[in-house]
């Protein structure tokens, strides 16, 4: 079988290898561009590969196997001053780093999220669009909370975060239909919906799952256990997160011998 030329180093340049540091050590990991995350060889975290391309899929006939969904579902509306298409994941991952600035822990949350929330989407369903664009900006609201009320709470995220998120989205030229819903899962992430939408259920999932991975040390707590299985909307999260505790509970405790 032939290999796809995305795919195939012969036409790389230096440019598709990157450095990304581990936000819980330190320890500086080499990326290939093709690589989404993996695990820090020094803490076992799993670190996101900010720079991961994705480009191909804009126009391999095969893309729809190799990614689990259509690449222009989630392509902007508008194409950039080139001329080129520019997907939306793309563009929000540059507005997302413009917001957060030096805090790269948070630029790794937002992307981590997204990694969760694709997973659980090639099984739950759901817009493409909405998912990618709300696991990005859930968070987006924190640091304009930090600034105006000195605190994180989930209350001033919620209420901070969905006019940045519209902004942003508009600026990207996603429809107003699109942006709304993005708003909406932007401004309840923390205390619930009661549409409770797909992509909603999703980015819920993808968000508790990735804050219970930065927990290890519930790895092997019963009650951690099941308050998380009772929070997740979703099968495919609950399975995950099953599949995470199995990992966990089997896996030597830190100072014992593998």
């Amino acid at each position: 079988m032939r290999k796809c030329p995305g795919q195939d180093t012969r036409y790389w340049t230096p440019d598709d290898v990157s450095e990304v540091v581990c936000a819980a050590c330190g320890h500086v990991l080499e990326f290939f561009k093709t690589e989404g995350s993996r695990k820090c060889p020094e803490c076992g975290e799993r670190v996101v590969n900010p720079a991961v391309s994705l480009g191909c899929a804009q126009w391999c006939a095969h893309a729809k196997e190799c990614l689990g969904f259509e690449p222009d579902s989630v392509t902007a509306a508008s194409e950039s001053a080139e001329g080129g298409r520019e997907s939306v994941e793309q563009r929000l991952t540059v507005a997302i780093r413009e917001q957060f600035g030096q805090d790269q822990r948070r630029i790794n949350h937002a992307l981590a999220v997204l990694e969760q929330a694709r997973q659980i989407m090639t099984t739950e369903g759901g817009e493409p669009r909405v998912v990618i664009a709300a696991a990005l900006l859930h968070d987006i609201g924190i640091k304009a909370a930090e600034r105006k009320h000195g605190s994180s709470a989930f209350h001033h995220q919620e209420a901070e975060g969905p006019p940045i998120a519209r902004r942003i989205l508009e600026d990207i030229g996603l429809d107003e239909q699109t942006s709304e819903h993005v708003c909406q899962i932007v401004g309840h992430h923390h205390s619930g919906w009661a549409r409770e939408t797909t992509e909603f259920r999703i980015i819920w999932d993808a968000d508790a799952l990735v804050n219970m991975a930065g927990k290890p040390e519930e790895a092997r707590s019963d009650e951690a256990k099941r308050r998380l299985a009772a929070s997740l909307k979703t099968d495919a999260g609950r399975k995950k997160a099953e599949e995470w505790f199995d990992l966990m509970s089997a896996a030597p405790e830190p100072g014992e011998e593998a």
